[in-house]
């Protein structure tokens, strides 16, 4: 292989870019490539008329607000909660490889629906953008996705068994067992295209099942701080398997309130120059301060998608 792309790793097709890899890089395991990542993935459809309180993992303040003053609250909620604008099937077209998923069952709902959550529920089930994604894999068989499960709330052992039965009815033989060596020759060869990781103690006993796959989350409003937070990390090196690096920025009450008329995509695309200039000096790989995953809001925005999926030319550099 050439120490040079032909073509740019950000110039192929986003929708099918890991089918278009070289072949160099079909050996390197999954946790050793640069992966763009879609957090808190399906926020786009939360909904607006929902009468549940806001979710427990909530400040108490803003619980209590919302309580008394709904009408007025609301609007601060939906546009801080809103990570994502894109269906997961438009994120997946744009080249998003990892989904943040946070599972929710609604407060007093006598069903066993369960639903994404954020600030507030979506309206969609969980049952209903797997199917989504499954569809999604069907027509990209050479594209391989890892769902990460995580943030349960509400969940009791009857609904976390009922989560994992549709898990398996949905994706049925595309689940990759977490016995397999995760590369993309490998995957390709045995019909694999979804990994699953569950951030439960239940994962222990299901082979399926790949244990939480740790996320760097640095909880900042400024680009500068969460960077510095990063660089300090990557100092005690990276986890040995897959792992998020979040690039998402976090408005906290204080923050929101001071900023009455901006929402959280304002924040995320005042930032997302710095962010990707920094991105853009990572480099994948096992060494010590190399990334894997980098997860980030409102994916669509600016060129955060190819600039992760560029990093990987340099993976190509080092094995010529």
């Amino acid at each position: 292989m050439s120490s040079v792309c032909a073509v740019s790793l950000g110039q192929l097709p986003m929708e099918s870019w890991m089918s278009h890899l070289p072949r160099a890089l079909w050996d390197t395991p999954l946790y050793q490539l640069a992966i763009p990542g879609s957090h808190n993935a399906i926020t786009y459809c939360l909904d607006m008329n929902d009468g549940s309180p806001v979710d427990l993992t909530q400040p108490d303040m803003l619980q209590k607000l919302d309580k008394y003053m709904k009408p007025f609250i609301r609007p601060f909620v939906y546009k801080w909660a809103i990570t994502q604008e894109y269906t997961i099937k438009q994120q997946l077209d744009s080249g998003v490889r990892y989904c943040d998923l946070r599972i929710a069952h609604r407060p007093n709902d006598s069903s066993s629906d369960l639903y994404f959550y954020h600030g507030v529920y979506t309206t969609l089930t969980v049952e209903t953008v797997l199917m989504e994604i499954s569809e999604w894999l069907d027509a990209h068989p050479k594209e391989v996705v890892i769902l990460s499960f995580s943030h349960f709330l509400g969940l009791s052992q009857e609904l976390h068994t009922l989560l994992l039965s549709t898990i398996r009815n949905v994706f049925t033989s595309k689940l990759c067992p977490k016995t397999e060596a995760l590369t993309l020759r490998n995957l390709w060869a045995l019909g694999y295209n979804v990994i699953v990781s569950y951030e439960h103690n239940i994962c222990s006993c299901h082979g399926d099942l790949w244990p939480h796959i740790p996320y760097w989350w640095a909880n900042k409003c400024k680009a500068e701080a969460l960077i510095q937070d990063f660089e300090h990390r990557k100092e005690h090196g990276r986890p040995g398997g897959f792992f998020v690096t979040g690039i998402n920025l976090t408005g906290d009450l204080k923050y929101i309130c001071s900023h009455p008329t901006e929402s959280l995509k304002d924040l995320v695309t005042s930032t997302y120059p710095a962010l990707l200039s920094w991105v853009m000096e990572q480099s994948p790989g096992s060494g010590v301060g190399s990334l894997n995953i980098i997860a980030g809001d409102f994916i669509t925005e600016s060129q955060f998608v190819p600039t992760v999926v560029t990093l990987n030319e340099k993976l190509l550099k080092w094995s010529s």
